[in-house]
């Protein structure tokens, strides 16, 4: 892992955010840690109990610790790691995230969090799931991406998106980091541009 402050390609820096008991070497999370040299990967104390409110703190802590709002930040979550997102997203906005994907959300009624992740998201995440996922049935999911603003895509019959579902690679995952890698170094370049650069459009 690269030093804190250091920015990934695109100059924006990847942040993987696992669900339950981790995602193991062959999981699309590691993938996409191993294609970004830069990206930092939220570690949990105990990866087998579901605390919400301590996994958020550990994300924004992670957060903080490797730049905070200082840099640009493009976060792919997974299962119990999309709730820990909402929940940073809606409890710390004070650290935006430039990007936000979400992968099978696990259902926030089977950990009794309902409550505290209901609420409009500062930002418009993409939301992946499959209508056979049996940690969120497609009805939810879908009352879901309504309550966080998300923007939903369905794959079909791909049950929890997960190793044992078939997903080590996700080839969507991978283009959508790459695509908002792209759009912040536009962004980036846009920002910095010195005024020779931009006399053409006065």
């Amino acid at each position: 892992m690269n030093a804190p402050g250091h920015r990934g390609s695109g100059g924006a820096r990847l942040l993987i955010v696992p669900g339950l008991h981790d995602s193991g070497p062959g999981h699309w999370q590691s993938r996409l840690e191993q294609l970004h040299p830069g990206a930092v990967r939220v570690v949990q104390d105990h990866w087998d109990r579901p605390d919400l409110e301590a996994w958020a703190v550990r994300m924004a802590a992670t957060i903080e610790r490797h730049g905070g709002d200082r840099q640009d930040w493009i976060v792919a979550a997974h299962s119990f790691g999309c709730l820990t997102t909402v929940r940073h997203l809606l409890a710390r906005p004070d650290l935006p995230l430039a990007a936000v994907l979400l992968v099978a959300p696990a259902d926030p009624h089977k950990f009794g969090v309902t409550e505290r992740l209901l609420g409009r998201l500062p930002l418009s995440p993409v939301l992946i799931a499959s209508e056979t996922d049996p940690w969120m049935s497609p009805v939810a999911v879908r009352r879901w991406a309504h309550h966080w603003n998300s923007r939903f895509v369905s794959i079909g019959d791909a049950g929890h998106i997960n190793i044992d579902s078939g997903h080590g690679p996700l080839p969507l995952a991978e283009q959508w980091v790459t695509r908002q890698q792209q759009r912040l170094a536009r962004r980036q370049r846009a920002r910095h541009a010195g005024f020779g650069e931009w006399h053409f459009a006065i």
